[in-house]
């Protein structure tokens, strides 16, 4: 059983180059195919279609990978900057309830200045304790004067006329820091 033949009327004629247009030849029995190849590029010469797409899929890429490391270390910066705010929360957590604690302490520092027993051992555990965390006691005497840690709310005369920086005479109320932050400057009188 052989195929229908098509009608002329449904032959695609644009499939034919216009030069083509006439029958073959009756006696060859050739057909004549359409051929709708891209020419060939000559040698040294690129074809400009590829050369355009492929620039075109690479600044495409190039945005891509630009766009997906822009994004990697703006959330890498995120995720540090996140980290460090929420270790500063809990420290200053921390050092709120440090805070608080700071009368029990100046409690207790002025009770064994009064001579009442058994409250150094209370003193002495609860500034361990809070010292582990990281408490600090501020304020000894004969230290150098620095305004970031000590208040200086007297002063008096230097005995020694060579001393050049002011150092701490005596320690009014003991201050504290937490971490390395000043919860209260000690107050103090300062010599020189």
């Amino acid at each position: 059983m052989s195929a229908p033949s098509p009608d002329i009327g449904e032959l695609d004629c644009a499939a034919v180059p216009p030069d083509e247009s006439e029958a073959p030849d009756a006696g060859t029995g050739d057909a004549v195919e359409s051929v709708t190849a891209e020419p060939e590029p000559v040698e040294g010469q690129a074809v400009p279609d590829t050369e355009l797409d492929l620039a075109a899929v690479v600044a495409e890429r190039d945005a891509y990978l630009g766009d997906l490391q822009r994004v990697t270390a703006e959330f890498t910066n995120f995720r540090r900057q996140t980290m460090k705010r929420n270790t500063e929360l809990v420290a200053q957590a921390a050092s709120r309830l440090a805070r608080e604690l700071l009368v029990v302490l100046d409690a207790c520092e002025a009770a064994v200045g009064q001579g009442v027993e058994g409250i150094e051992a209370l003193q002495s555990q609860l500034l361990g304790v809070l010292s582990a965390e990281g408490l600090a006691v501020l304020g000894t005497v004969d230290e150098p004067f620095d305004p970031g840690f000590h208040e200086a709310v007297m002063s008096e005369e230097s005995d020694d006329d060579g001393q050049d920086a002011p150092i701490v005479a005596e320690v009014l109320r003991t201050g504290y820091a937490w971490n390395g932050r000043v919860l209260r400057p000690a107050m103090v009188k300062v010599r020189g």
